[in-house]
């Protein structure tokens, strides 16, 4: 909900986002809780936010949901959002 960055479930974050800019390099990039054990959010106050929680993937859908079941329907809908064409590299650099 406006003003929370990242997706959200109720008052639970499901996906954080981010962007960091410094030395003239920006980098950017998104967590998503698939089958995060959610027991570490009980001792910090997750992204600053009082009030408010963490869920998972396999909270919400009451089954265990890991990377590799969402990582392709996740790209394919980048790819569909965005308008673009990703391209894998076996190089890092």
């Amino acid at each position: 909900p406006p003003p929370f960055t990242g997706v959200w479930v109720g008052d639970g974050k499901l996906c954080a986002i981010g962007v960091h800019c410094g030395h003239h390099i920006t980098s950017h990039g998104l967590a998503l809780n698939c089958s995060t054990d959610l027991s570490w959010f009980e001792h910090i106050v997750p992204c600053g936010l009082e009030g408010k929680g963490v869920t998972s993937l396999s909270r919400e859908l009451g089954r265990h949901v890991t990377v590799d079941h969402v990582l392709e329907p996740f790209l394919d809908s980048f790819q569909e959002v965005f308008d673009c064409t990703l391209v894998f590299s076996e190089d890092p650099g």
